[in-house]
This record gives C-alpha cells, structure tokens and sequence, in this order.
C-alpha cells in the first residue's frame, strides 16, 4: 500500500473545509483534516508576505495523487497552491486498509 499524507494550505477555514470535502465526496482522499491558525511567512513577487492560514493534512494514496493535484489546483483560490506529498513509511494497517478503499475510483456504470 502506497499511502501519502499530502498538505494544502488554504487561506480561511471556510475554503479549507470546501476543499476536503470535495476532495473526499470524489474519492480522491480517504480523509481531511483542518488545521486552523497557522501563520505562513512566505517570498511572492519579491515580497515578504506573512499571512493566516489553515493547514489540510489529506490522506490518499500514491495513485490517486495526478487526480488530488488536478483537482486542488482547480479548486484553490492561489495561483500557486502548496501541494506536497509525503510518503507514509509505516502505519496501523487497518487503517491504511480504509485509505486504500476509500480511494478507489467509483466504477462508473453503463
């Protein structure tokens, strides 16, 4: 099972919370969590920015990562969202189970 723990961040609770949920009604992660008040201190532009934030830690799985980042570049208000994948080494094996089949692609009918 190749399991990944992706981030997003999202500017506002409200966007962070839309974004998981599609992401999870798709089948295109297991799970989101929403991570609230973070401050992200970031070069754009040639600029310093220091904004609020919130955190999605997404829950998916190594195939399903072109459909999360696809899908997250078309949802997301930045022109450059964060999307970062990282490997999951180990883990409770009934619950990478539940990733992995909430993940599968719904077959479609017809």
């Amino acid at each position: 099972m190749e399991i990944r723990t992706v981030l997003v961040t999202a500017p506002d609770k409200d966007t962070g919370v839309s974004l998981a949920r599609s992401l999870v009604a798709e089948r295109i992660v297991a799970c989101g969590n929403v991570v609230p008040d973070l401050v992200s201190v970031y070069r754009w532009e040639g600029e310093v920015h220091e904004d609020p934030e919130v955190l999605l830690v997404l829950k998916t799985t190594a195939e399903r990562m072109d459909a999360l980042t696809r899908r997250v570049r078309e949802l997301h208000p930045y022109d450059v969202p964060e999307v970062l994948a990282l490997p999951v080494k180990e883990g409770a094996e009934e619950y990478m189970e539940w990733v992995v089949a909430e993940c599968r692609e719904a077959k479609r009918e017809g």
